[in-house]
């Protein structure tokens, strides 16, 4: 794995716009890291870098946002209980429709996981520097 340190939000969210760019229709990442690490910073920053000008936020109480027309789906795992509770969401149908698939807390949900997914690993908090993995 490669690592990038960043040393601000604006960093973080720039190294995300990066990354989309080997991004294609199908990939899921899965987005690693502590509460507060910068996740969904990354995510915003991934759908910027995918042309998507909507207004990004964390899908915490809606479990999975919709961006770009089905372009990206942005999944935040971190309230399912259980694999089950995940199916009868309907989270593993957007595996299929052919959106970037950007997972939060995706450790609650891995066995439902495709088996090659990217992983973006986020450490640090606070107003600390943050070591980006991939």
């Amino acid at each position: 794995m490669a690592v990038f340190d960043s040393h601000s939000e604006f960093e973080t969210f720039s190294w995300g716009k990066d990354f989309a760019k080997t991004l294609k229709p199908f990939d899921v990442v899965l987005l690693e890291g502590p509460m507060g690490a910068g996740k969904t910073v990354l995510a915003k920053g991934m759908i910027a870098g995918m042309g998507i000008s909507d207004e990004v936020t964390s899908p915490t109480y809606a479990y999975v946002n919709e961006y770009g027309g089905g372009r990206v789906f942005h999944f935040d795992c971190y309230r399912i209980a259980s694999e089950a509770q995940a199916i009868g969401l309907g989270l593993c149908d957007y595996f299929e429709r052919g959106g970037v698939c950007l997972i939060e807390w995706s450790e609650n949900i891995r066995g439902l996981l495709p088996a090659h997914c990217k992983v973006v690993r986020v450490t640090g908090e606070g107003d600390g520097v943050r070591e980006i993995e991939f």
